[in-house]
């Protein structure tokens, strides 16, 4: 169980690596249209409709695996960034 928590939330933080770095380059090369930088709460609900369905090994693990990467993964950034 402790290997499905951490493969979930590995599985959970490059999604949003991936998601946020691709908001980021959107932003400076459109800077007239930026995309709104997603709270923890976003990427959670985004992964929810997007790659949760076409991911039946998320269902194995309570929500707060991912939930929880992303929390720790916005204060990240947000210290880097800002």
């Amino acid at each position: 169980m402790l290997a499905k928590h951490g493969g979930v939330a590995h599985h959970a933080y490059n999604w949003g690596l991936w998601l946020t770095r691709n908001i980021l380059q959107h932003n400076l090369l459109h800077p007239d249209s930026k995309i709104k930088f997603p709270t923890a709460i976003d990427l959670h609900k985004l992964l929810v409709a997007m790659v949760k369905p076409k991911n039946f090994w998320y269902y194995e693990v309570p929500k707060t695996a991912p939930y929880g990467c992303f929390k720790i993964f916005i204060r990240c950034l947000e210290t880097l960034l800002y």
